[in-house]
């Protein structure tokens, strides 16, 4: 490894040599560059941009995915895949042909097994930027919300996503996680992180935010998104508000559909942009687009993404926004519902975009763009506007004096104990009690030892954690309870409660983790069949906290909210649970009473301690 490292200091040294003599941007720190040259960073940002030729400027305004661990030695496979996808074998090629300013990273696209790898695919990328004829450094990115969303896993520091840091309520442990997961970020090489999630939930059947949203109060919202911009930033990430101009409040998934916000303008500027204006005010470095519709915004009904009055009228002008504004990804049908995937690009350049994401045809938007400029649809100077915007946020990160990280600073930084037990901590404070009939829990070792633990394993968001049973199960073990794991899915069968039913005699408790259950859900079935032994049953919602409105009358005994699946949230609900620690979680949203949405069954900032008694009965 020592040989490596001395290896990449040395193609360090040479690139960002080569960098300094190509574009005149030195490798010296900024006010130096600037003592030493009489003049001001944008005047040799505007120099080196007038050095690009149109190919290279077009290409600085796209980030793409890209499928493989390595830069130029991907597997196979996914040399397969991105000949089919993008035309490319790997992404020193798609760096070379289309001159991209970005790559994002993707689990599924095999970018992120471990933190070495990870740490050696963004040193590659960015020998590939270098390498070019006019050498530029790169923007890597990722979707590392944390909770439900997260790219990176283990052994990587796994923090409390934002519903749970928002039913946690401290901003001081908001800017804490960021800070954490922006420097093991900033040690693997990934730059600009896309969180945090900005929006403001107040629509329970939304199902593309929900517990990726810090809840439904817009101004705890705001102080939140503000505290993790800043814990990211001073790592050395560029963090990104997300989905301007606000997703909180839909029932159609973007992925899917075109969903429309019939929110009135001033329910816009009270419900919806405080989190973007504390964002601004924290100095936020990009801000996301979503793919929605807001007719009181914009009467076109164009989606936000490519709407001149909603990103340039109110971002940059009345929000006062000049940071980079990047769209959610352009494969998403919320985008592509109204016009073609060659238009789209054109048009988001148009409304005041800079960065063009993940398109699903790289070649036919690139393309789009590179004609859009020739044709004078859109003005050589637009896109320089979005590219100096570019290169000032790689300059302020630093890139262009040295964009190569090490394997020495990746084992200094990520997934060290410090890191891991600031995660347990965090997390600990999230967990919320909702009910506790009869005081069961702390759950009593001497009395309630024998445990089983049942219900839903959703696949790992980051691919590297759970199942939750079986990790469930194992926190109570090390907690010094018996217990046992039985999977049994978000839609039990039949046949799979009465295993569960058969499983839970003689046991003291069960536990049941919840995954979203609706009215029709056999969860609730399996939670009645349970109760119905005489056992004590522990409910614990491990994503949205709406499911103990459905879950009335099943006779459950206790039931708790963690907010994610990922095995630092489950293992601080099982600390709460076993009495380890105390339940400090309040609710960050209502919950509405199943057979009255209109009645809230448990307001914001409700939950229990040990000692409160008073509870609505199951």
């Amino acid at each position: 490894m020592h040989h490596r490292t001395s290896r990449r200091t040395l193609l360090t040294a040479t690139a960002v040599t080569a960098a300094a003599a190509a574009t005149g941007v030195a490798a010296l720190p900024g006010a130096a560059q600037a003592a030493a040259s009489g003049t001001s960073p944008d005047s040799r940002l505007k120099r080196l941009i007038a050095r690009m030729s149109l190919e290279e400027k077009v290409g600085q305004l796209f980030v793409m995915r890209v499928h493989g661990h390595s830069a130029t030695e991907p597997d196979q496979a996914d040399v397969d895949a991105n000949l089919t996808e993008i035309g490319v074998r790997d992404a020193a090629e798609l760096i070379s042909t289309y001159h991209v300013g970005g790559i994002i990273y993707f689990a599924w696209a095999h970018n992120t097994r471990d933190p070495h790898q990870i740490a050696d695919l963004s040193n590659g990328i960015q020998r590939a930027g270098l390498a070019g004829p006019t050498p530029l450094p790169l923007l890597v990115s990722t979707d590392q919300e944390h909770g439900i969303v997260c790219r990176v896993g283990e052994p990587a520091t796994l923090l409390p996503g934002a519903m749970a840091l928002g039913a946690g309520g401290s901003r001081s442990d908001a800017r804490a996680a960021g800070r954490i997961a922006g420097a093991e970020l900033a040690a693997l090489g990934i730059n600009q992180n896309y969180a945090p999630d900005a929006d403001v939930n107040v629509n329970p059947a939304n199902p593309v935010i929900g517990v990726r949203s810090f809840g439904s109060d817009p101004d705890s919202v705001a102080g939140m998104v503000a505290a993790q911009v800043k814990g990211y930033q001073s790592s050395g990430v560029a963090s990104t508000a997300k989905h301007f101009p606000g997703h909180g409040d839909t029932s159609t998934d973007s992925h899917t559909g075109l969903p429309v916000i019939s929110h009135t303008r001033e329910q816009w500027a009270e419900l919806d942009a405080p989190p973007f204006r504390a964002a601004v005010a924290a100095g936020i470095d990009s801000i996301m687009t979503a793919h929605i519709v807001v007719p009181a915004l914009d009467p076109s009904e164009d989606p936000a993404t490519l709407s001149h009055p909603i990103l340039t009228g109110i971002l940059r002008e009345e929000l006062g926004y000049d940071g980079v504004v990047v769209t959610d990804a352009l494969g998403m049908e919320g985008v592509r519902t109204k016009y073609g995937d060659e238009r789209v690009p054109v048009l988001a350049l148009l409304a005041g975009v800079d960065q063009l994401l993940n398109p699903p045809d790289l070649k036919v938007a690139w393309t789009a763009v590179l004609d859009a400029v020739k044709s004078g649809e859109i003005s050589e100077a637009r896109i320089e506007e979005s590219i100096l915007r570019i290169l000032r946020l790689k300059t302020k990160l630093g890139l262009f004096r040295d964009p190569y990280v090490t394997h020495r600073g990746v084992d200094r930084t990520v997934g060290i104990p410090s890191h891991l037990a600031a995660a347990d901590r965090i997390a600990e404070r999230t967990t919320t009690l909702l009910s506790n009939t009869g005081s069961l829990l702390p759950l009593s070792r001497r009395s309630h030892k024998n445990l089983l633990v049942v219900g839903a394993d959703p696949a790992s968001p980051s691919g590297t954690t759970g199942p939750p049973t079986t990790t469930l199960a194992g926190a109570f073990v090390e907690l010094g309870y018996a217990a046992t794991a039985l999977s049994t899915g978000t839609a039990p069968t039949q046949a799979k409660i009465a295993e569960a039913v058969a499983a839970a005699q003689g046991k003291d408790a069960v536990v049941v983790g919840t995954y979203n259950v609706t009215a029709t859900s056999s969860q609730r079935t399996l939670v009645s069949a349970l109760a119905a032994t005489g056992v004590p049953v522990i409910t614990l919602a491990i994503r949205n906290p709406y499911d103990i409105a459905r879950l009335a009358g099943t006779g459950y005994a206790a039931s708790l909210a963690a907010y994610s699946w990922t095995d630092v949230e489950l293992r601080a609900a099982a600390r709460v649970i076993a009495g380890r620690a105390r339940p400090e979680g309040r609710l960050p949203v209502p919950v509405q009473r199943a057979d009255d949405p209109a009645q809230a069954l448990y307001p914001v900032g409700y939950g229990l301690s040990y000692g409160s008694y008073a509870t609505p009965s199951p």
